[in-house]
């Protein structure tokens, strides 16, 4: 991992939009309906947990990488204090002094990413959802503080959001995953359905197969139903982010439904221009109009 000291803030939130800008496809555009020190600050707090991803899904053994991320943890507490090894960590810190970001959202989004190393199933979905919270809900809970919200039922949303963000993820890539030895469907509901794990990493595409995942896919539209009372408690940049990434995995969970649930014969992604329009159909909630129906 190459480290960095003595960069300036605005040369730190530059590397971090540029990191940002080439690497978060989903993320990015909706970056772009807030006003720009909010996107610079969503840049920054992207870049920090896209490193910590790097390491766990990089090149080396397991205990190489659990050695890197405990170093990267060990780095953020130093910067936390001012003192910073990385290019990341000036425009990091900012942010998170600038909008009062809680520092133990993203102790436990690392939580999350080191469970990757650990855990490669999951017996029970009480037990993937705690893993969904650390590597998802704890990064929305992090994001509303940037954004701007009002008292109310906004971390639960928030929460929920998380939840439903990361089960899309999850259904998405579970051919990738699969290959990498992570099974995340809950185990009790591979023996619901009648369909094994060995039956995933041989992508067998077949009935028991198909039912497992309208399960699943129903399961994370309830998430995506709980989380939507948070958009009335953002100011209206924050909800028209909200609105561009609630409606771009929406789109992703829509389409793996398309495909009638076929995630292996190529990757499920939208089009540049899905992309776009969503970011248009934003500009008025960024503006403060109603959100569409």
């Amino acid at each position: 991992m190459q480290q960095q000291a003595g960069v300036t803030l605005e040369e730190s939130y530059a590397y971090c939009e540029r990191l940002a800008r080439n690497a978060a496809t989903n993320f990015y555009p909706a970056f772009r309906v807030l006003p720009a020190p909010k996107r610079r600050a969503m840049c920054a707090l992207y870049a920090f947990l896209r490193v910590a991803d790097d390491l766990s899904d990089g090149r080396g053994s397991a205990d190489e990488k659990q050695t890197s991320l405990v170093s990267w943890r060990h780095q953020f507490t130093r910067a936390l204090e001012g003192e910073f090894a990385h290019c990341v960590h000036p425009a990091l810190c900012h942010t998170l002094e600038k909008y009062k970001v809680p520092a133990h959202y993203l102790y436990e989004v690392l939580d999350g990413v080191e469970m990757d190393l650990k855990v490669h199933s999951y017996s029970t979905f009480c037990d993937l959802y705690a893993y969904c919270y650390r590597v998802a809900s704890a990064v929305g809970l992090a994001c509303i503080h940037i954004w701007g919200f009002r008292a109310g039922n906004a971390e639960e949303c928030a929460e929920k959001a998380g939840i439903a963000f990361q089960l899309t993820n999850i259904l998405r890539d579970l051919p990738e995953d699969a290959e990498r030895g992570r099974i995340y469907l809950p185990q009790e509901d591979f023996l619901r359905f009648g369909y094994r794990p060995e039956d995933l990493v041989r992508q067998a595409n077949d009935e028991p197969f198909r039912n497992l995942m309208r399960f699943q896919v129903e399961r994370a539209r309830g998430y995506y139903d709980a989380s939507q009372p948070l958009a009335r408690l953002l100011d209206p940049a924050g909800r028209a982010v909200f609105q561009v990434m609630g409606e771009t995995y929406r789109s992703l969970l829509d389409e793996i439904e398309r495909r009638e649930y076929d995630v292996f014969t190529s990757r499920v992604r939208l089009s540049r221009w899905r992309k776009v329009s969503l970011i248009m159909r934003a500009i008025p909630t960024r503006l403060g109009y109603p959100l569409y129906a």
